[in-house]
């Protein structure tokens, strides 16, 4: 028996290639009927830790939806046992690197922003308050861009990524995502992975 740990982004990412549907619904409901089939002929099991069920629920405004309602009827909802998962050292000796490299990578960029506004305003008469705004927002935006990019892409950002991961380790499962991050530590943390394509193709099969 099979068993997926699915990512929020499985339900919200239409990606051409994923193959997993033009809409959310389309998604969910095409997760529902492989859940079904796969409880039928004890081929599969899908989980999703709380955490990445609070994320999906968030994108709804009525969470009594019939068709998340449906969904979270057939797939198992467990919390990963952090007392039970063990990783090797190394792993974490990989993780506190990437998070000091992505920290001063950040502060790298702050500094070459801030210097970039110090030079574009140089010379420049006092502006209004609106105006002023108008010309700063633009490097703001930038700025956060960029420290997003060099502090976020291909990393876990959140806790509900670590989730995913400690629960495929516990279970022995396949994480199932299209988060580039999630990806590249699920392989770090020895944990196997599914990718959305092929999780698709399985669906549609």
């Amino acid at each position: 028996m099979d068993h997926f740990i699915l990512d929020t982004n499985l339900f919200f990412n239409m990606e051409a290639g994923i193959s997993l549907g033009g809409t959310t619904k389309e998604v969910m409901q095409k997760v529902i009927d492989f859940a079904v089939r796969s409880k039928a002929d004890n081929s599969a099991v899908l989980y999703m830790p709380p955490r990445i069920v609070d994320e999906i629920s968030g994108f709804f405004d009525n969470p009594q939806e019939d068709i998340l309602k449906e969904l979270l009827s057939v797939v198992i909802i467990k919390a990963p046992d952090a007392s039970q998962v063990q990783f090797p050292a190394p792993v974490f000796y990989r993780l506190i690197e990437d998070v000091r490299n992505r920290s001063y990578r950040g502060l790298q960029i702050a500094e070459e922003e801030v210097e970039k506004t110090a030079t574009e305003m140089m010379g420049k008469e006092v502006l209004p308050k609106v105006p002023f705004q108008k010309a700063i927002g633009a490097i703001i935006k930038t700025l956060r861009m960029r420290y997003r990019n060099a502090t976020r892409t291909g990393f876990l950002d959140s806790v509900a990524d670590l989730d995913l991961i400690m629960l495929a380790k516990e279970v022995n499962g396949c994480v199932v995502t299209t988060d580039e991050g999630v990806t590249i530590w699920a392989r770090h943390f020895g944990v196997k992975e599914m990718p959305a394509t092929a999780f698709g193709k399985r669906l549609s099969a």
